[in-house]
């Protein structure tokens, strides 16, 4: 284990202890806790045990609970992540009865106050999952079962952790009526920690960049070394302007490789996720932030809680930065300009047309019915150009994004050619 991997777990194990800060800051407000925590919140309110000791009880459950949904290959896979659940639960729960004695004085008077202090605790626990998210070392119990659900079912993380955040809500309000007559521990204060927390934590998650020289080697943006005269060319295209063969020709007149549906292949390897299904969705945009990830160069643990659409997108993006590194080549799509944007030696080129010559070249290149080409044409611009914004921040037509922009309805594939070849040369 070295020094980057040391400083990865100690700053994991100061993000749990923020997460229990923030919690137990948001239950202070006594306006309702938050949903992974509001079953040992109600059972603390009615038994001799606290609320960290609950919290002990419940993760150690949760590991016993996720053992018949993990396959013996998935077990053997990640035995390093289901045991180091047991330090990270007894250190939480400390952590959460450590920050109660601290915070014993904090008994908000008034509603303003109540919710003042929520507000604050929100903060506090989305700088904390933030961190956590940063430190990409290891996952806490809930965490690692709904990840291990949603491997066995085949259905989406985030839709798992819906469904897993309701059973706990609902699960506390029956213990909190059967043992004490009322509802408690459950109010508006939950489902506020539930909306609010998450876009905190995409807000403020940029700045956790002061992070990566310390915990990553070389950094997290490091460029691989490249030979003498290494030159990346990418290429993105409108459908049906022909950025397919445009590529395919620079890379036949250089003498380098040009990637398109290679990518596919390759990423489906990396994800684990099919070819068809990477040829389905690798254009399709998913509501989760991903857009640090792709400059991560260790392994990512992060594939637990990615739904398979962005898990496919970070794929892509490492095979992207892989083929980049090992020599001179041409990139199809795929927001490849993006990804290479710290590349040294990069030429991004853009390929457009107008609609009337994309149509043409559907029907006869493409073999696209000629009363549906203008649909599809329409349809595929649209899903690349909302790809691009979700997943880069970047207008996909915006001309200053690139170094030459080519329109193929005006000029030959063999004029463009020449002239991305002598950008390239030069």
């Amino acid at each position: 284990m070295n020094k980057y991997t040391l400083r990865r777990y100690l700053l994991f194990f100061v993000s749990l202890f923020v997460n229990a800060f923030g919690i137990v800051f948001i239950t202070k407000a006594l306006l309702g806790t938050s949903p992974i925590t509001s079953v040992t919140y109600v059972l603390s309110l009615f038994t001799s045990l606290t609320m960290g000791q609950w919290t002990i009880i419940l993760n150690l459950l949760f590991m016993l609970l996720e053992l018949p949904f993990m396959t013996r290959k998935y077990f053997n896979e990640n035995k390093r992540m289901y045991f180091l659940q047991v330090p990270i639960t007894l250190f939480f729960g400390w952590s959460i009865d450590l920050s109660m004695g601290i915070l014993w004085w904090l008994n908000p008077g008034n509603y303003v106050m109540q919710i003042l202090c929520l507000a604050v605790g929100c903060v506090i626990l989305a700088t904390g999952i933030a961190l956590e998210v940063k430190a990409n070392i290891a996952l806490v119990a809930g965490e690692f079962f709904v990840g291990a659900i949603s491997k066995r079912v085949g259905k989406e993380f985030g839709f798992v952790k819906l469904g897993f955040d309701i059973t706990l809500v609902i699960l506390a309000c029956v213990l909190s009526l059967a043992f004490m007559g009322k509802i408690d521990g459950v109010r508006e204060g939950t489902v506020i920690a539930a909306l609010v927390v998450g876009p905190i934590v995409h807000f403020i998650s940029p700045a956790y960049k002061i992070f990566d020289r310390w915990i990553m080697q070389g950094g997290a943006t490091s460029v691989p070394a490249c030979g003498s005269g290494h030159v990346v060319i990418t290429v993105a295209r409108e459908y049906g302007s022909g950025g397919r063969e445009l590529g395919q020709m620079i890379a036949k007149h250089l003498g380098i490789q040009c990637y398109d549906k290679e990518i596919i292949e390759l990423a489906a390897q990396k994800s684990g996720l099919t070819r068809r299904y990477v040829s389905a969705n690798e254009q399709s945009v998913s509501p989760l932030w991903i857009k640090n990830l792709i400059f991560q160069n260790y392994e990512s643990l992060l594939e637990h809680s990615l739904s398979s659409k962005d898990a496919l997108f970070v794929a892509e993006c490492h095979v992207i930065r892989d083929i980049a590194a090992k020599g001179s080549c041409v990139i199809v799509g795929r927001c490849a300009d993006y990804v290479l944007n710290d590349y040294p030696h990069l030429v991004k080129v853009f390929c457009y047309s107008d609609t009337d010559s994309e149509v043409r070249r559907c029907v006869e290149k493409y073999g696209v019915p000629q009363d549906l080409a203008a649909d599809e044409v329409r349809r595929i611009n649209r899903a690349r150009e909302a790809h691009c914004e979700y997943y880069t921040g970047r207008k996909w037509r915006e001309m200053h994004n690139y170094d030459l922009v080519v329109n193929t309805s005006s000029m030959s594939i063999d004029t463009a050619c020449s002239l991305v070849e002598a950008l390239a040369k030069r």
